[in-house]
């Protein structure tokens, strides 16, 4: 049970440069762009003659040299080389590889890989992000049972699965990942299902599918600040997707919401206190902050590298704010440490509320399992 696959959408770093405007690196020893398999749908899903051709014309953002308490050494370890064949074997898109993740060396050292579902273009054109721009291929209706099947295989304690956007899709791709997560309770009953998900924009009914199918996680990403949204997430609207986060409470309370954000974009100190202060509006439960890299000199431009004291800041200030979980460093991304996180995200729940029952026994009134209060 040692071994999980992480499947994330954040791509908010990057190892080292990439040229934007291109084509992604296609030899066998590439790092950031996984070769081709002799069948199924990573070939057959043709990708742009650009990886970013939205980005073409804009004005290089030269790559800040990073400072070093954020430098990543290069993979070595033969583990890294052994998950990556892993990868290749199941025939799984690795969002690692795909959006330049700093965490790659060590996560797949580890045997955690990340993968995307849905395919590895996006209809989205955020500058911050590193995953190609284009139109998709269709679904793949076999997807959500090989991505099962793979999770059984490899007795994982905790699954992560996202996807691109698919806005091109009349639910945004809600059944494909309901299809996913009922797949894997089959297969896999006893593993813990998190879903990092689009923002379902103009997908009515969307989000319903895919809270009736139960995941244990719920994740959605605010990326930054609202001021910066026209530049760095053109495509969404920060108060619909932190009405999506609301709304995954008011659906099924006991599904854990989760939501991180990038700093270093430009945004303001007193601002990130305000998303903070907005995600707990909307009851969520745990957030991620991590330090935005620009994965080409296309992307959005690091206006600042933020210094470690300030995510400790940072994550004592939300701790005070009631979330129960915090995650805030330079190298924090949605799925880092997934499965750990979410063990202590559990016990936090288990610990608030044998806390609030204790208070309310005191007091006469009983907590339900809901979590509502009823008098005794």
């Amino acid at each position: 049970m040692g071994n999980r696959i992480l499947v994330d959408h954040r791509a908010g770093g990057a190892v080292g440069p990439d040229l934007a405007g291109v084509a992604a690196p296609a030899s066998p020893g590439g790092l950031f762009a996984p070769e081709g398999v002799a069948s199924g749908t990573i070939q057959a899903e043709a990708r742009p003659a650009l990886r970013h051709p939205e980005k073409a014309h804009r004005p290089d953002n030269p790559i800040k040299r990073k400072p070093d308490w954020i430098r990543v050494k290069a993979p070595t370890h033969p583990i890294y080389h052994e998950t990556r064949a892993l990868m290749r074997d199941n025939r799984l898109v690795t969002v690692c590889e795909e959006a330049a993740c700093p965490n790659i060396g060590e996560c797949w050292s580890q045997r955690h890989a990340t993968m995307m579902i849905m395919g590895e273009i996006c209809t989205r054109a955020c500058s911050f992000c590193n995953i190609t721009t284009g139109m998709p291929k269709a679904l793949d209706a076999d997807e959500p049972r090989r991505v099962a099947e793979a999770v059984a295989k490899l007795g994982l304690r905790h699954v992560v699965i996202t996807s691109v956007d698919r806005d091109d899709l009349r639910d945004g791709g809600a059944a494909h990942f309901a299809h996913t997560i009922r797949a894997i309770r089959a297969a896999a009953p006893d593993t813990t299902i998190e879903i990092l998900t689009p923002d379902f924009l103009r997908k009515p009914g969307a989000l319903e599918v895919v809270v009736e199918a139960r995941p244990d996680v719920f994740n959605h990403n605010l990326e930054t600040v609202p001021k910066l949204y026209p530049n760095i997430r053109p495509g969404a609207r920060y108060f619909h997707s932190l009405r999506l986060l609301d709304r995954v409470k008011e659906l099924d309370p006991s599904i854990f919401t989760k939501s991180g954000v990038m700093v270093g974009l430009g945004e303001e100190r007193i601002e990130v206190l305000q998303v903070m202060d907005d995600m707990r509006s909307a009851d969520i439960d745990f957030l991620t902050i991590g330090q935005y890299l620009q994965p080409t000199v296309k992307h959005a431009a690091v206006v600042r590298f933020v210094e470690p004291a300030e995510f400790a800041d940072y994550a004592a200030m939300a701790r005070s704010k009631g979330f129960l979980l915090v995650s805030a460093t330079p190298l924090t991304r949605s799925s880092y440490h997934a499965d750990r996180d979410f063990a202590a995200l559990r016990d936090a729940r288990n610990a608030k509320l044998a806390a609030r029952g204790s208070e309310l026994t005191a007091s006469g009134s009983v907590l339900t399992a809901s979590g509502s209060v009823q008098p005794s």
